[in-house]
C-alpha cells in the first residue's frame, strides 16, 4: 500500500489534533466549571483519575508494539491480517482483565461506590478505545482520517455540553459527554479499519510471543508515569495546596508546548520503524536526520523563546496571582530539549531497533533518581526543586539514549543547518527582550514577540538555506502551481 501523505502533511495533521484536544476543554471549561461547581468537577476528576489507571492495564505497551511491528507487514496483507488480529486478541483479553480488576475495586474500596456511576460512565473508554485499534491508522499513516474524524467528534460534543449540562446534577451526563468526545468515533474506526485488514482466526497460544516484548513497554509507561506524576504528588506531600497550584501552572504550559512538538516525532514512527524493519538502512538514516533536523529547527527556537516570555505567558494563561510559575517554568524550559531529544532517541531509534529493554533500564533509572532528589531539595526549593529533578531525570533519559541511539545510526548532531538555527535562536532572544521591554500588556507582548519572532527565524533559515524550511517552501510553491 503507497503513503498518501508526507510525513511533512502527518506532522501539521498530528499537531492539529493536537492543538484540537487543548482547544476543547479550553472553549467548555469555564461554562462546565460554573454549572457543575467546584464539587461536581471534583467528583468528575476523581472518577476520571480511578478510571486511568484501568486504563493503562488494558492498554499495556500494545499501542507502541503494533506500530513498531506493523509497520514491517503492511505491505503483505496476509501477514498483517494475522500480526493484527493477534495484537488485537491481547488488547481484549487485557481488556478483560482490566474490567474484572475494576470490578473487584468497586466491590472492595468503599470510597470507589459513591462514584460507581461516573466510573462506569468513564469505563467505556477503556472498551471502546481498543475496538478503536487506533494504531492501525498510524501503522498506515492515514493522520487525515483521524483528524478529520476527531474534528467532527469534538464540534458535536460541544454543542452536546451546552445542551444536555444545564445544572449541578449533570455530571453524569458531562461525562458521558466527554467520552463520546474522546472515543465515540472509535466504532467508526472499526467499520472503517476492513480497508485495511480482516480478523483472521487465531489462537491465544498465538499471542504468546508478543508478550514479552509488550510487557517491557508497559514497564516503561509505568516508570514514566512515576516521574511524571511523582513530581506533583510529593510537592503536595511535603509542601502546601499554594505550591502545588503553582506548580501546576508552570507543567500546564511545559505539556502544551512538548505535546506539540512532539506531533512531528509521532508520524515518524511508522515510518522508521518500517524501514528499520525491512532492512532499508539507507532509508532509515536518511528519514532519522531529517527528523532531527526538524526537530532542532521547532525546539530550539521554542525553547529560547519560552524561556525570554515566560512571565507574558503564565499572566495570559493563569493571571497575576499565579505570576511566580515563572521561575519553575523557566527551569522546566531545560528539560523540554532534553525530554524531546530523548524522545527521538529512544522512539524514532531505539524503538525500531527493538531496543524496548533498554529504554526501560534508562526509564526506570530517571525515575529513581527523580524521586530520590525530589525528597531532598523539595524542603529547600519546593516547586522549583521539583523543575529542577525533572531537568536531571530528563538529562538522564536524553544522554542514556543518544550514546546507544548512535551505535544504532550516526545522526550528525552538528551540520550545516545547525548555524542558521542558533543564529535565528539568538535573533529571537534580542527581539523578545525589545518587545517585553515595551509597557504593553501581556497579550500584546505574547502576540508581538511570537509573530514578529517567528517571522525573524524563518527568514534567517532561509537565508542559511535550512533543509527543513526548503523542503516546505518548495512543496507549498508545488502546490501553489498546479
Amino acid at each position: 500500500m503507497q503513503l498518501k501523505n508526507s510525513m511533512g502533511k502527518n506532522a501539521f495533521l498530528n499537531g492539529f489534533k493536537n492543538v484540537l484536544n487543548l482547544l476543547f476543554p479550553l472553549l467548555t471549561f469555564p461554562y462546565v466549571s460554573k454549572i457543575l461547581n467546584v464539587e461536581g468537577i471534583g467528583r468528575y476528576n476523581f472518577a476520571q483519575s480511578a478510571v486511568s489507571y484501568f486504563s493503562l492495564i488494558a492498554g499495556l505497551g500494545i499501542s507502541s508494539y503494533a506500530i513498531r511491528e506493523g509497520a514491517k507487514y503492511r505491505e503483505n496483507k496476509k501477514e498483517f491480517n494475522i500480526f493484527a488480529s493477534e495484537v488485537l486478541l491481547c488488547n481484549v483479553l487485557s481488556t478483560i482483565i482490566a474490567y474484572l480488576l475494576l470490578a473487584q475495586c468497586l466491590i472492595l474500596v468503599d470510597k470507589l461506590k459513591a462514584y460507581a456511576a461516573l466510573i462506569w460512565v468513564f469505563s467505556i473508554q477503556i472498551a471502546f478505545t481498543t475496538i478503536g485499534i487506533e494504531w492501525l491508522y498510524s501503522v498506515y499513516e492515514e493522520y487525515e482520517y483521524i483528524t478529520i474524524r476527531s474534528i467532527v467528534f469534538k464540534l458535536v460534543s460541544i454543542v452536546m455540553i451546552f445542551v444536555f449540562v444545564r445544572d449541578s446534577s449533570d455530571t453524569i451526563n458531562y461525562a458521558a459527554i466527554t467520552v463520546f468526545a474522546s472515543v465515540g468515533s472509535n466504532v467508526l474506526n472499526l467499520i472503517h479499519s476492513r480497508q485495511y485488514f480482516r480478523i483472521v482466526k487465531v489462537h491465544i497460544r498465538d499471542c504468546v510471543k508478543h508478550l514479552k516484548p509488550i510487557l517491557v513497554i508497559f514497564a516503561s509507561n509505568i516508570a514514566i508515569m512515576i516521574y511524571v506524576y511523582s513530581d506533583t504528588t510529593m510537592l503536595g506531600f511535603m509542601q502546601t495546596d499554594y505550591e502545588v497550584g503553582i506548580y501546576s501552572v508552570s507543567v500546564k504550559i511545559y505539556t502544551i508546548v512538548k505535546n506539540l512538538l512532539a506531533s512531528v516525532l509521532i508520524v515518524s514512527i511508522p515510518r522508521l520503524s518500517m524501514y528499520y524493519g525491512t532492512g532499508k538502512i539507507k532509508e532509515f538514516k536518511n528519514t532519522a536526520q531529517k527528523v532531527y533536523d526538524a526537530i532542532t529547527a521547532l525546539v530550539m527556537p521554542a525553547v529560547i523563546g519560552l524561556l525570554c516570555v515566560s512571565e507574558p505567558v503564565v499572566l495570559v494563561i493563569s493571571g497575576d496571582a499565579y505570576i511566580s510559575a515563572q521561575s519553575s517554568l523557566r527551569i522546566l524550559c531545560i528539560a523540554l530539549l532534553f525530554c524531546i531529544y530523548g524522545w527521538f532517541f529512544s522512539q524514532c531509534i531505539l524503538m525500531p531497533a527493538k531496543k524496548e529493554k533498554m529504554i526501560l533500564i534508562a526509564t526506570c533509572i530517571s525515575a529513581a533518581v527523580n524521586v530520590g532528589l525530589n525528597f531532598c531539595l523539595i524542603p529547600i526549593w519546593k516547586e522549583n526543586a521539583t523543575a529542577f529533578t525533572t531537568v536531571v531525570a530528563e538529562f538522564i533519559m536524553f544522554l542514556a539514549c543518544v550514546m546507544r541511539g548512535l551505535k544504532i545510526t550516526k545522526i550528525k548532531l552538528l551540520n550545516k543547518n545547525t548555524l542558521g538555527v542558533l543564529v535565528g535562536c539568538a535573533e529571537i532572544v534580542c527581539v523578545c527582550r525589545i518587545v517585553v521591554s515595551c509597557n504593553y500588556s501581556p497579550v500584546i507582548q505574547l502576540i508581538g514577540t511570537v509573530a514578529i519572532s517567528g517571522i525573524v527565524y524563518v527568514l534567517t533559515l532561509v537565508l542559511f538555506h535550512n533543509d527543513t524550511i526548503c523542503t516546505i517552501l518548495r512543496k507549498v510553491c508545488r502546490t501553489h502551481e498546479e
